[in-house]
């Protein structure tokens, strides 16, 4: 679960930190995982992790970046559950597609609204800090999650809670931010 809770924040340099770390034999990935270790999907995944290394600074560019990436991030988490599990039952498997699906549902979209939200302030210093804090956080937890997968299960199961506790508060931030331009546009076109 924790690969698709980090594939929700940045699946790159998820992929990226898990491959290296099994390529150079640091840690042993579970099930269907150890695929992850192969140069060519380390490239394909050190690549786009460089692509949105720079989308992520610019703030209408992350925005739209994370749009498209629902597509890509949520998918992929779940994929990424259900191949940590793949030695076991189907049954197993899917379940853990499912939850994966889910929960990189959960953190990208917390990612996506705060993003969203700190993409209402002009200046760019609050996007780029949230940028690298994400960084920071998937390359460390990610390490985590190779060496100790019960503390970042600790870490997710905290972040769902935070997360159900906090989406609703910036969509409902973000209505009123929007219902204030629209106000002030509105005004303007009659005044």
């Amino acid at each position: 679960m924790g690969t698709a809770w980090l594939s929700g924040i940045n699946l790159y340099a998820t992929v990226v930190t898990l491959g290296l770390l099994e390529r150079f034999h640091l840690a042993k990935l579970p099930g269907g995982l150890t695929m992850l270790g192969e140069w060519w999907v380390i490239g394909l995944a050190g690549g786009l992790y460089l692509i949105e290394f720079i989308a992520d600074k610019i703030p209408a560019v992350d925005t739209v970046w994370d749009a498209i990436h629902t597509f890509i991030r949520v998918p992929a988490g779940a994929i990424l559950a259900a191949s940590a599990f793949a030695e076991f039952d189907q049954g197993v498997m899917i379940v853990a597609m499912i939850m994966g699906g889910g929960i990189a549902l959960s953190s990208h979209g917390t990612k996506a609204a705060t993003r969203l939200a700190a993409n209402t302030s002009p200046e760019p210093v609050s996007n780029i800090g949230l940028s690298l804090g994400e960084d920071a956080l998937t390359f460390g937890s990610a390490i985590l999650l190779a060496f100790h997968p019960v503390a970042i299960l600790i870490v997710v199961v905290v972040f769902l809670i935070i997360s159900i506790w906090l989406v609703p508060k910036i969509f409902r931030a973000l209505r009123r931010l929007f219902a204030r331009l629209r106000a002030i546009f509105t005004s303007s076109e009659y005044g």
